[in-house]
């Protein structure tokens, strides 16, 4: 029977699944909305995965990654738990080889990465402005009565640069309902805030860093051709979107499981996919052990406590 090495990517607007075999060649791949229920919708992508795989595949490995790596590690049994810098890095390295900075946009952050000789040599994340994510694109596209898969091919349509204040997502909305009433077409607008999401992103993450091509563009928004036209006319360079630019977080830690695999030459963690029938049950709890006061998440199974882990020091472990 052919193993197959599973990646899970779980953040906090999508969750993305990838089986990928020895060669690295991907088997199965699912990309959806998570909406706000990881648990749930990790249980359907494992179903899934299975019906996919039927009797010819067994799971050789599991890796996980995203917000959510810890409680869908613990869910699946990973053997691996990885952060997202590493996983969209052992990706990249190993689909677009010569690359030299990555630039990584989610739904809740973003993060830009910087490569060399096949090793991460920097890199920065945002995780506190909203403006710079794909969270706000999604929101202007529902104002503005514009399908986000159709984002890009509307500013592909402006006929004016209409500049967007693109610092903070009120003085972004605020400015163009301004420039809505000034008589600005949707088009010019929804240009002119991908031109300003890209102005922010490269403000944030890259002062004061050498970014230097081939650059590559991953992560849900790449799927938005304006986004990446404003990345282009902004550096001066071409932008590559990989093939699976939507779960190369997922495909990185599968690819990195595999390798824990073979070189420890251990049986995996994993579960089995009858944890798709399994009720994973989180509570918490505040720890008064010492001064840090510490969030301590508890996960059970039918009453029997299977993890916890504190948020600020190391006194409660992430596994049992």
């Amino acid at each position: 029977m052919k193993k197959v090495y599973l990646g899970v990517d779980i953040g906090s607007v999508s969750i993305n699944l990838v089986a990928i075999d020895y060669n690295n060649e991907i088997v199965f791949k699912e990309y959806s909305r998570s909406n706000g229920q990881p648990l749930i919708s990790t249980k359907k992508a494992l179903l899934n995965l299975k019906d996919k795989l039927k009797d010819d595949y067994e799971i050789g490995g599991v890796g996980t990654t995203g917000s959510g790596r810890q409680l869908i590690g613990i869910m699946l049994g990973a053997d691996v738990v990885k952060n997202e810098i590493t996983a969209h890095a052992t990706a990249t390295m190993n689909y677009v080889k010569d690359a030299r900075t990555i630039f990584e946009i989610g739904g809740q952050d973003s993060k830009m990465i910087f490569l060399k000789d096949g090793f991460i040599t920097d890199f920065a994340m945002n995780t506190v402005c909203a403006a710079g994510t794909g969270s706000f694109l999604d929101h202007q596209a529902e104002r503005l009565g514009v399908p986000i898969e159709e984002f890009g091919e509307h500013a592909k349509k402006a006929e004016k640069n209409v500049r967007i204040a693109g610092r903070c997502t009120v003085f972004a909305e605020s400015d163009m309902i301004s420039k809505q009433q000034f008589g600005f077409s949707k088009e010019d607008i929804i240009n002119g805030l991908c031109e300003a999401l890209v102005r922010n992103y490269l403000s944030n993450l890259g002062r004061g860093k050498k970014l230097e091509p081939p650059y590559v563009f991953q992560g849900g928004v790449a799927a938005n051709n304006g986004i990446k036209d404003a990345f282009e006319r902004e550096l001066g360079e071409k932008v590559f979107v990989p093939e699976n630019f939507h779960v190369m977080g997922a495909l990185g830690v599968a690819i990195l499981a595999k390798e824990f695999i073979h070189e420890t030459k251990r049986k995996t963690n994993f579960r089995g996919f009858e944890t798709a029938h399994i009720d994973f049950v989180p509570t918490t709890f505040e720890c008064s052990g010492c001064s840090n006061v510490c969030e301590v998440i508890k996960v059970e199974v039918n009453g029997q406590v299977v993890a916890m882990w504190g948020d600020k020091c190391g006194k409660w472990s992430n596994s049992f």
